[in-house]
């Protein structure tokens, strides 16, 4: 009667007392030593606890984590703990979790934590994910840029997820298709990218694994929904330059806004520092300016149809005769054009040339006739909230 006394008790307590007294049951199950000293006769302890609970792998799962934790000094705990943290990067609460599941072994706590955080990144890639980085890689004619996103600027700041947003801007620019032939703009998506094979040789996480594997990898590892958004390759001409600029740069490849454009020349033996100065500030001026059309001839129909509604409305309002509204629309809309148009807007580094007569200047001193190509301005998370809602297309500012 004593023994299932004991057994109403909380299991804890009836645990800690039975080790801790050393006392000598003499019901036939088995004898109990003082804590610290080794168990014996598992099998007569199981049948002791089948009785009362009747299943008794919850309480040997308690018994053993207990003596699994005496058998490691606090100070070799903290250790574990800190070495399997530099090796994943995972949240301290659940480093610390999936050593004491896996008793204390470090290799089989680190495959847990893979586990566990595959399982995690699935259920999460539905959750918004508007911060990031764009990634640019660049080699001679050619830049690429891909954009991939997380939930925060925390995230964004991580050695492991940059190490990953470069490696995949390089293998866009290794993208070959026959379309590439030609200058100008080429869409890399997510869904061409995933099935690459990538080689990871950073610290934390290595080996040769598909692109999307890699993503699902540093999801798990960084607690939060990660996604290749999109990424896009241009190219110059075989006598032209690509010129690129990124803003809030982290690091040299990595920023939150991208300028690119090819200037193209007919004369390939012309000066090319000059071109590839020149470059560098028109990329430069993409990415403040935001410039919407390379020239007013490739205006949209639509956008120029729109504006000028817009205008026609605001100028009748003054209550001004039709052709004095007239001319009003005229003059502003010539102001729009110096609003979105490239070559009509003025160069951000002196006002008082256009980006036209900035071109014309550059023809004369290289002595070849020099034109811009294609121009393309992307942002970190522009356009998300939008799309998510209506499913349209990413918005890219880009001329051809």
């Amino acid at each position: 009667m004593a023994l299932f006394r004991n057994a109403k008790r909380p299991l804890k307590i009836f645990l800690y007392n039975s080790f801790c007294t050393g006392t000598n049951h003499t019901n036939g199950y088995s004898t109990w030593v003082s804590r610290g000293s080794p168990i014996s006769q598992f099998s007569d302890i199981k049948g002791l606890f089948t009785i009362k609970y009747g299943n008794p792998k919850p309480v040997f799962g308690l018994i053993s984590r207990q003596f699994s934790d005496q058998a490691l000094t606090g100070t070799e705990q903290m250790n574990l703990i800190k070495q399997l943290r530099e090796r994943t990067s995972a949240p301290i609460k659940d480093v610390k979790l999936a050593l004491v599941d896996c008793n204390w072994d470090i290799e089989a706590a680190q495959k847990e934590l893979r586990k566990r955080g595959k399982v995690l990144a699935s259920k999460k890639s539905s959750r918004n994910a508007t911060e990031g980085l764009l990634a640019l890689a660049q080699s001679e004619g050619k830049a690429a840029v891909i954009e991939l996103n997380c939930e925060t600027d925390f995230v964004a700041r991580n050695e492991i997820f940059q190490y990953l947003a470069l490696l995949l801007a390089k293998q866009a620019l290794l993208v070959e298709n026959s379309s590439q032939q030609a200058s100008g703009l080429y869409p890399v998506g997510a869904d061409y990218l995933q099935d690459l094979q990538l080689n990871l040789e950073h610290p934390k996480i290595s080996g040769e694994m598909t692109v999307h594997n890699a993503i699902t990898e540093v999801a798990a590892m960084m607690g939060e929904n990660v996604k290749l958004r999109r990424g896009f390759l241009m190219s110059a001409s075989l006598t032209g330059v690509v010129s690129t600029y990124l803003h809030t740069s982290h690091q040299p490849g990595l920023g939150r806004i991208a300028g690119i454009l090819t200037l193209q020349v007919e004369d390939k033996l012309s000066q090319l520092d000059a071109l590839q100065q020149v470059g560098s500030e028109l990329a430069m001026h993409v990415v403040a300016a935001k410039p919407l059309f390379l020239t007013k001839e490739l205006v949209s129909s639509d956008a120029l149809a729109n504006e000028r509604e817009i205008l026609k409305s605001q100028a009748e309002s003054t209550g001004k005769s039709q052709m004095a509204v007239e001319k009003m629309v005229e003059g502003r809309l010539r102001k729009y054009y110096e609003e979105v148009v490239l070559m009509e807007q003025k160069f951000i580094m002196n006002d008082s040339l256009t980006v036209k007569t900035l071109v014309d200047n550059l023809s004369k001193e290289v002595g070849s006739a020099v034109k811009i190509g294609s121009f393309f301005r992307m942002e970190v998370g522009e356009g998300v909230q939008r799309l998510e809602s209506s499913n349209e297309d990413e918005p890219v500012a880009q001329a051809a």
